[in-house]
């Protein structure tokens, strides 16, 4: 088969125009294609007023010799090349006879995208592992999550942040991510969210999402298949110790006090798990200090943000909610960004810990809602966290926590308890006054934002620093989207659980730096940031593990 890359038509063309314009671009008779698919579809609106959709189309030819001289006369042309096989091939298979002791199967740690992909490939090499997560099981968790929401009473062991599918399930459902990935393992994952039920153009529309009320079902129908080729999937099962013999890991104990044997532990913890980081510190698994970023979540009437990035197309079928990605480097030297852009979403309250206010950001699949909403958030070092108010010298891996916890608990204190939030209107914010009255945006939090004054002297809802540079930004960001900095729109906060804050470091062979056979994965571990990464993690930390058990080399393991 051929690929065509870049093939450009008009936003609202026929359907029937893009057969005639593959067999154009391509030279050839009607005849002659006896078939083509779409591989991806994505769109160019620099030109508001004249959209293109840009189109990389899969053809198959007549026959394999018009397709190689057709290779031959268009050698020049970089945009029309051989399909890359894209399906996924497997380090290796347990053999019909591979007897497994029941105490030797491998253990993932969590059920998050990572733990979810980690433990598919494992059980589709027929290696039987078995999952521990602290939560409960997605639909329960869906109810102890709604119960923050609705009447602000938080289940520190079942919430946004801990339970089947981890914290991507109550978020906008992105399925497209930046990394490298000559492999094609992204298709992959997205392969696989289609046989669970996620609609087929996830695979070829260019920024695909699902939303949450999709992705609970999903999850569902993963586990069932994990569990159908001898998997198991065990959820209240929080690990509170691991056991270390001689620098390599023999298996994990649980809250209970019941152990599981094990010489190959998958951590994929996502980036909260703060009491099984300090567990890990103290047992000696080296890990280090990271950066992330902290700041807010911004709300608009999506209507505004649709007008900016499609002027007179803003409403399009095809284009659907717009969203945005923008970046403001301040004057004090800091980068100020937007985070998991939710295009006709929500703010929802993601705390994991009594007493402590986080936000984050939510859409269902049709992305319908009023407002449109982003982390608006600012880079931080781990010389910015220090609890020791020295500027030299080595940063404890666990500070990060502490100065997330810090800005959060202040987030509770400024929303006046009950998990409500401190919000702000950004005029206001610009102004440095405080906010006593909505104008037309109603804020999506809940269980509810407090108005105040995010900046107040001293001891505000965030360091100064950060305050500087998101004042700085605001307007910035109106040059690129107009209305961005609208005296109405509103600040919810606050917004800390971007990233990890550590990073158990890892070796080429996937496995921590002093302890073989722990496999530290996904975004807890700092080595990945979203639905996507998190499964190709996975995917990739399960193939190492794979091939130790089997004996075989793993395409992820560099030499």
């Amino acid at each position: 088969m051929l690929r065509i890359t870049e093939l450009r038509l008009p936003l609202n063309h026929a359907e029937d125009e893009l057969r005639p314009a593959v067999v154009a671009r391509l030279g050839i008779k009607d005849a002659q294609l006896q078939n083509f698919t779409v591989f991806k579809r994505s769109y160019d609106a620099r030109k508001k007023a004249a959209i293109v959709l840009i189109y990389t189309i899969d053809c198959e030819l007549a026959t394999p010799e018009l397709e190689a001289s057709l290779l031959q006369r268009l050698a020049k042309d970089q945009h029309i090349r051989p399909t890359p096989d894209t399906s996924y091939q497997f380090v290796g298979h347990a053999p019909a006879d591979f007897r497994q002791p029941d105490d030797l199967r491998p253990v993932v740690v969590g059920f998050g995208p990572c733990g979810i992909f980690a433990a598919l490939i494992l059980a589709q090499m027929g290696l039987r592992p078995i999952v521990l997560e602290r939560g409960k099981e997605v639909r329960e968790r869906t109810k102890d999550t709604w119960g923050l929401w609705r009447k602000s009473v938080l289940n520190p062991e079942s919430n946004v942040q801990f339970g089947e599918g981890g914290a991507g399930t109550f978020s906008d459902g992105k399925l497209y991510s930046q990394i490298s990935d000559p492999r094609h393992l992204t298709r992959k994952v997205l392969t696989e969210f289609v046989k669970a039920g996620a609609p087929e153009e996830i695979l070829f529309v260019s920024k695909p999402h699902i939303g949450t009320f999709r992705l609970v079902s999903m999850v569902e129908k993963i586990r069932a298949d994990i569990i159908a080729l001898g998997g198991e999937v065990r959820f209240e099962q929080h690990v509170t110790d691991v056991l270390i013999d001689d620098g390599h890991v023999r298996g994990v104990m649980l809250q209970n006090g019941d152990q599981i044997r094990a010489d190959h532990v998958v951590l994929a913890l996502g980036h909260s798990s703060r009491d099984t980081f300090k567990m890990l510190y103290e047992r000696g698994v080296f890990m280090e200090a990271k950066p992330f970023s902290i700041g807010y979540r911004v709300e608009h009437p999506q209507s505004i943000i649709d007008a900016a990035r499609f002027g007179p197309n803003a409403g399009n079928e095809l284009l659907g909610a717009a969203d945005y990605k923008l970046v403001h480097h301040a004057k004090n030297g800091r980068a100020v960004y937007s985070f998991c852009m939710c295009p006709g979403g929500t703010v929802v309250a993601a705390t994991s810990e009594p007493n402590r206010v986080v936000t984050n950001g939510m859409s269902q699949y049709s992305r319908a809602e009023r407002n449109a909403n982003a982390g608006i958030v600012v880079g931080i070092s781990p010389q910015d966290y220090r609890q020791d108010g020295k500027t030299e010298g080595p940063v404890s891996p666990l500070d990060g926590i502490a100065f997330q916890r810090f800005w959060e608990s202040r987030a509770y204190e400024l929303g006046e308890g009950d998990y409500k939030a401190p919000g702000a209107l950004v005029g206001d914010f610009i102004k440095r006054q405080r906010s006593k009255v909505l104008g037309n945006v109603e804020p999506s939090y809940k269980p509810g934002v407090t108005l105040t004054d995010l900046q107040q002297p001293g001891f505000g809802s965030l360091p100064d620093y950060c305050l500087d540079a998101i004042r700085e930004a605001l307007p910035a960001f109106e040059r690129q989207i107009k209305g961005f900095s609208m005296k109405d729109a509103v600040l919810t906060g606050v917004e800390t659980r971007t990233s990890s804050p550590l990073r158990i470091t890892r070796g080429r062979d996937y496995q921590s730096l002093n302890t073989k056979g722990l496999y530290p994965a996904g975004e807890g571990a700092g080595y990945a940031g979203g639905i996507m990464s998190a499964g190709v993690d996975g995917i990739e930390v399960a193939e190492a593990v794979g091939a130790a058990i089997l004996g075989v080399k793993a395409p992820s393991i560099k030499d």
